[in-house]
């Protein structure tokens, strides 16, 4: 079974859930090109690190779920902002960039991971957040995911919640399951009330 990335509920929503996240390592490979391809053009790189191709030549154990964020999303948000149109037939936007992660087991740091031999591959530690998180299934398409970010920034605000830094993309499921079994998650890091 795959160990799933931990966090704790603080609040249950209508539309969403209010959870703390602990500070954690992720394995992160950026990638040129269209929404639907990042998570594919990445994997591979991300895929052979944790099967061994490190400085250790250390097996790390697969985790859930492979986080994707823009990488044009540096700034805070008051709002979602979709970085392309859903009118781009392509799905690829000039010098459209994503990061791809893999969260690494719990208790696994930046001291005590193998080190990466791909040059692609960079290991990342991630603060703790409190972040809105709105879970949906099917396919892993941009306009789906894009639709999704819209509602959880809709109600965030209507919750009186402040969205801070980039979006971010989480899938749980392996390529081959069905699409319609599919658990995917759209978060977004709030601050913290009062």
């Amino acid at each position: 079974m795959t160990e799933q990335q931990p966090y704790q509920v603080v609040t249950h929503y209508e539309d969403f859930e209010l959870r703390r996240y602990p500070a954690h390592l992720v394995a992160e490979v950026t990638t040129d090109g269209p929404f639907e391809d990042a998570g594919n053009r990445a994997f591979r790189h991300l895929f052979a690190y944790i099967t061994g191709a490190n400085q250790s030549l250390q097996k790390v154990a697969m985790t859930a779920p492979v986080v994707q964020t823009d990488v044009a999303e540096k700034i805070a948000m008051t709002a979602p902002v979709l970085q392309q149109s859903v009118n781009d037939v392509s799905g690829a936007a000039a010098g459209e960039q994503f990061r791809v992660a893999f969260v690494l087991p719990t208790g696994m740091t930046a001291e005590t991971a193998p080190q990466p031999t791909d040059p692609t591959v960079h290991l990342r530690t991630v603060p703790a957040s409190l972040a809105g998180a709105l879970r949906f299934s099917g396919r892993w398409s941009q306009t789906r995911y894009e639709q999704h970010l819209e509602e959880l920034g809709a109600a965030l605000a209507a919750a009186g919640l402040s969205v801070v830094g980039a979006p971010r993309f989480a899938r749980f499921d392996p390529p081959f399951k069905p699409w319609f079994l599919r658990r995917n998650e759209v978060l977004l890091d709030v601050e913290e009330p009062g």
